[in-house]
């Protein structure tokens, strides 16, 4: 599969690929750490967009932490996982066969409660054989690690950080990884949910339900303005931001056909609310 032709975060974090792990010694790093942990604790509120956070989360460790790319599985109310995030087309394609190989780095995160990091997969062709020979086979990433979304011994959900060459990630990256998962994970959850030990497991299946809608809605966008997927999802949360409306209600409007097509087009955002 070739290479995406870009990540929906792209035009907004200071990361591009081939950079490496030089996450720690960049030197605006500690400022945008502190507005990394500033945008995912305003989430903390009443009412706020699950799939924004999400997105956010997948958008700041590929920032922050030099990761080529990231993805998110989320578990729904059966404990089975789905993605629900991810950078770019390649991250998406690798979780996914992680979960039609029912192996992986991010399923024993998952499993496990614990951080599962992978240097080298090559190193480990007897691990998770048929996940392992699908992703070298593919072509895009060499390195995984799986950082788990906790809740009092439970997991609710890992995120993937992928990387095009081996290597290992400091541990003051995986630190922080773990630490933006941990607050998103509150973000996820209720504080009485908290209180109880509880996932909310209905809020949660909201999440992968609004995913669904939006993966439709990439796809028609991705066909009808002859863009790539990963563009398209760009094009749909910058429309989505300009109007201040819920991504995933955007993504029901274009998959319904009421988004103004022409006004996508263009990069409009009032449009986007009339049906056409």
């Amino acid at each position: 599969m070739p290479a995406p032709l870009g990540s929906p975060w792209r035009g907004c974090f200071a990361h591009e690929a081939g950079e490496g792990r030089l996450a720690v010694g960049r030197p605006d790093r500690e400022h945008r750490v502190t507005e990394a942990f500033v945008a995912l604790a305003d989430t903390l509120v009443d009412d706020y967009d699950i799939i924004e956070l999400l997105d956010q989360l997948v958008g700041y460790c590929v920032d922050l932490l030099a990761a080529d790319a990231a993805g998110l599985l989320l578990g729904d109310a059966r404990q089975q996982l789905r993605v629900v995030a991810a950078s770019s087309e390649d991250a998406a394609t690798v979780e996914l066969l992680q979960l039609q190989a029912e192996e992986g780095p991010c399923l024993q995160c998952y499993r496990d409660v614990a951080q599962v990091r992978v240097p080298d997969l090559s190193q480990v062709p007897d691990r998770w054989p048929r996940f392992v020979s699908a992703v070298l086979g593919q072509g895009a990433f060499a390195s995984v690690h799986a950082i788990p979304l906790r809740l009092r011994g439970q997991a609710i959900g890992a995120v993937n950080l992928f990387h095009r060459t081996p290597g290992p990630l400091p541990e003051p990256d995986l630190e922080l990884a773990q630490a933006l998962a941990d607050v998103a994970t509150i973000g996820i959850v209720s504080e009485r949910a908290i209180r109880r030990g509880e996932v909310l497991n209905e809020q949660l299946q909201t999440a992968l339900d609004s995913r669904v809608v939006i993966e439709q809605a990439k796809g028609i966008l991705s066909q009808r303005l002859g863009i790539s997927v990963d563009l398209a999802f760009e094009l749909l949360r910058r429309l989505a931001r300009s109007d201040n409306r819920r991504l995933s209600d955007l993504a029901r409007d274009t998959v319904e056909g009421r988004l103004d097509l022409r006004a996508a087009n263009t990069g409009g955002g009032s449009g986007s609310r009339r049906a056409r």
